[in-house]
């Protein structure tokens, strides 16, 4: 019976621990909107990656690809900033998006905050898929 019950304590243990080992909380999928960015569609699409070292990703993959040039995530209170640069009708844009990770413990966590370029600024929502 002891032995049934270390095993059952065990099992559950290394279920839990499983379920918690996710990877990095920026890695995946994120559908969501950048309301009133002109230069792109208001509906924006991040996949992001983890290397080991370093966050990297595209934003909007397809034919208006945005490469991400620099990821800074801050554990103490989930902040996020992402710096991207594009070409729009031959004109450089700097996209700044700074947001805030809002429930880190569920695979479906979102990112909200703000972005902004020379054509405009706006808020940004997210949501990790």
């Amino acid at each position: 019976m002891k032995l049934r019950n270390t095993l059952l304590f065990s099992l559950l243990a290394l279920s839990t621990l499983a379920q918690g080992q996710e990877g990095h909380p920026l890695k995946g999928s994120w559908i969501g909107e950048w309301s009133g960015n002109k230069s792109h569609d208001e509906f924006v699409l991040l996949v992001l990656d983890w290397d080991g070292k370093n966050v990297t990703g595209i934003i909007n993959p397809g034919t208006d690809n945005i490469e991400i040039d620099k990821v800074e995530l801050d554990p103490t209170d989930w902040s996020v900033s992402i710096v991207a640069d594009a070409e729009v009708d031959s004109k450089p844009l700097h996209y700044e998006i700074n947001g805030t990770i809002n429930q880190l413990e569920l695979p479906t966590r979102s990112i909200n905050g703000t972005w902004k370029s020379e054509s405009g600024s706006g808020d940004f929502q997210i949501s990790r898929q």
